[in-house]
């Protein structure tokens, strides 16, 4: 049989890069049987008290026990050669690989997450955390949140999975859960195995500090694997694939947040494979002048020049001001209005504009149609295209995850996870309105909150 080590840690925290472990539990199985082994390790930081209240691993449990350091080379010879199976896997191996990657070593096992396991076996349940497998599958509890207890409980849902489904196809599953994924040469595996698989923005660069590509994800590493496995069929993800030297991400708190994010990058840092979310200084709309007596113009107006976000009684957007002249071109064909009144053709006062001349103008230029008529036809054709107003007196914002996304006049100010990040991100000046991000807020309208409610509360 293929060794196997069911492995589970106890950590200060959930960041990897910040927390340290407290203790380690592995269960090593192979032909010779079943052997277990546990540490408390110390961490060289306080553990917070709501951990040592869920753990019962207190500071002073840990105060002589070995570091990190001391043990890494039980552990290493412990998991060597064996498949790498926990509960929530990159969180185990997360910290695992940090841990020897600050003494200068690799780490990569070959990883099986039993999370993904029990949601390939049992698709029909949607809980598959460790609680949620003890009270179905009757797992026997001896301790939780101890990390050789744990790692048991993993080793127990094997056993009953093993018996439970046909052989070749738990095999088929494993196969397909362990799989490592194919990448060009010049990419690291291990940069892969770093990616987060929640939501997000990952960038892709090459030989300088310049990204090449900055795209979104609702699974990070799948989406960055989608790029490298589709690279045979595509020109571009051919060409992109083959500058890829570095690989970085940002985790965000949802979809929302990973395509403002996108934006925001896209704009400032002006990736050279990206082209749709590219900064625009034409963004313009189309502004209504009453002239009175029943007379409305409309005006091509820049975002350069307004804020757009303060402005009410927009219509649009457009990156240029020739997108809004045919606009309003196409306006004019479909409701019979006047391209003079509308500023698409420059006509003597009183004189007929040529569209009235062939008919397709009803005649508000020479005085046949009441000015009130032909406002009402703009108005009504331009009414699809009405920018939304600002719904709040002031800034607001959208909870998505353990994230708040930050709002003001539809301009995206940032996201926060603490009330301190809060107040800092508020002082700092607005951006300028973006179409792009604009496009996305509008739609979640209904989602946000005023962040004066807020602070009353």
């Amino acid at each position: 049989m293929q060794p196997l080590a069911f492995v589970d840690l106890e950590t200060t925290g959930a960041t990897a890069n910040f927390d340290r472990i407290t203790e380690i539990g592995i269960v090593a199985v192979d032909d010779d049987g079943v052997r277990e082994w546990s540490t408390l390790v110390n961490p060289e930081s306080a553990i917070p008290s709501f951990i040592q209240s869920m753990t019962g691993i207190t500071d002073a449990m840990v105060a002589d026990a070995p570091t990190f350091a001391e043990v890494a080379d039980e552990v290493i010879e412990r998991l060597r050669g064996r498949l790498f199976i926990a509960h929530n896997a990159r969180f185990d191996y997360g910290f695992l690989k940090t841990e020897f990657g600050r003494m200068g070593q690799e780490f990569r096992p070959t990883v099986l997450c039993t999370v993904k396991l029990s949601r390939k076996l049992h698709p029909e349940h949607r809980k598959h955390n460790l609680d949620a497998l003890i009270e179905r599958h009757g797992l026997q509890v001896d301790g939780r949140h101890r990390a050789l207890a744990d790692a048991q409980l993993i080793h127990q849902f094997w056993n009953q999975s093993q018996l439970s489904h046909p052989p070749e196809h738990f095999a088929a599953v494993l196969k397909e859960l362990t799989a490592r994924p194919s990448l060009p040469s010049h990419i690291d595996a291990g940069m892969i195995d770093a990616l987060p698989e929640g939501p997000g923005v990952y960038l892709f660069y090459g030989d300088n500090a310049l990204p090449l590509y900055v795209g979104k994800a609702k699974d990070i590493r799948k989406r960055v694997l989608s790029h490298f496995a589709g690279d045979h069929s595509s020109a571009k993800e051919m060409s992109l694939s083959q500058q890829v030297r570095r690989i970085d991400a940002i985790e965000t708190g949802g979809e929302i947040g990973a395509l403002l994010k996108e934006a925001a990058l896209i704009k400032t840092m002006q990736p050279t494979h990206n082209r749709q979310l590219r900064r625009n200084n034409e963004l313009c709309a189309i502004a209504l002048i009453d002239h009175g007596a029943g007379l409305v113009v409309p005006t091509i107006v820049h975002a350069r020049d307004l804020d757009f976000g303060q402005q009410t009684n927009l219509y649009g957007l457009f990156k240029t001001a020739r997108e809004a002249t045919t606009v309003l071109a196409e306006l004019a064909a479909a409701y019979g209005l006047c391209h003079s009144l509308l500023g698409l053709e420059k006509v003597p006062l009183g004189k007929p504009c040529f569209a009235h001349q062939v008919k397709k103008c009803l005649g508000a230029c020479v005085g046949k149609e009441p000015m009130m008529a032909h406002t009402l036809r703009l108005l009504q054709g331009l009414c699809k295209l009405r920018l939304k107003t600002w719904p709040f007196a002031g800034p607001a914002y959208l909870k998505e995850g353990n994230e708040l996304l930050v709002i003001d006049h539809w301009c995206y100010l940032g996201a926060v996870r603490a009330e301190e990040e809060l107040w800092s991100l508020l002082e700092q000046r607005r951006p300028q309105f973006d179409r792009d991000t604009y496009r996305i807020l509008v739609k979640v309208a209904d989602q946000m909150r005023s962040l004066e409610v807020r602070a009353a509360a």
